[in-house]
C-alpha cells in the first residue's frame, strides 16, 4: 500500500491574515506619546517599605497558595535588591 501523503506539497502562506492574536489579525499597536503624563495634581506613590509591609500582611492573612507564593516572591526580590537576601 502506498501513500499519497508524501506527494502533497505545503502551501506557502502567501495569502490571507497573519493570525497569532487568538485568531485576530496582527495590527501594529498604537503608542502614546503621553506615557506616564497625568492631569490630577496629587499622585500618590506606594514606596518600597509600605509594598514590603503590605506582602508580608496579605502572605499572613491568605491561604491561596498562589497569592502565597506571589508575595514570597515580591519579598525575595526586594530583599535581594537591598541586599539582604
Amino acid at each position: 500500500m502506498t501513500s499519497n501523503l508524501s506527494k502533497i506539497k505545503p502551501k506557502l502562506r502567501t495569502q490571507g491574515n497573519l493570525t497569532g492574536n487568538f485568531g485576530k489579525s496582527k495590527v501594529k499597536a498604537g503608542y502614546n506619546t503621553e506615557l506616564g503624563m497625568t492631569d490630577k495634581e496629587n499622585i500618590q506613590i506606594t514606596t518600597q517599605d509600605e509594598y514590603l509591609n503590605r506582602m508580608y500582611a496579605a502572605m499572613d492573612t491568605t491561604t491561596d497558595p498562589k497569592v502565597k507564593q506571589f508575595c514570597y516572591n515580591e519579598i525575595k526580590k526586594i530583599m535581594i535588591q537591598r541586599g539582604v537576601w
